[in-house]
């Protein structure tokens, strides 16, 4: 099976934190192993802020998405509107989860 891009030159990067690049890694890994094209996924590994803000002023990113603090998230925010690039932000350190199920979790107030 081949996978062919929606519209040309579409790409993502992903910049997982920077001390558990294992999981995105290996979806790459699988990615790569079930056909799609090189390039298509890219997985951009380093800490901090250094990388993000990179990544906001570049002029081939056209859009950033984040999920961390609200001070980073500022930061990038800065730097995205400076290139006039949409930026989605997901702060106070709240990660996206799937939960399935069967899963046991405590529901926060």
């Amino acid at each position: 099976m081949r996978f062919r891009c929606k519209a040309k030159d579409c790409a993502a990067i992903l910049k997982p934190f920077g001390l558990v690049p294992i999981t995105c890694l290996e979806l790459a890994n699988i990615c790569r192993k079930v056909g799609f094209p090189p390039d298509v996924l890219n997985v951009l590994i380093g800490l901090g802020l250094k990388v993000m803000i990179i990544l906001a002023y570049h002029p081939n990113v056209d859009k950033i998405a984040f999920t961390r603090s609200n001070t980073i998230g500022s930061m990038i925010m800065e730097a995205a509107a400076q290139m006039v690039k949409p930026v989605s932000l997901e702060l106070d350190r709240k990660s996206p989860i799937i939960l399935f199920e069967d899963q046991e979790y405590e529901k926060s107030q």
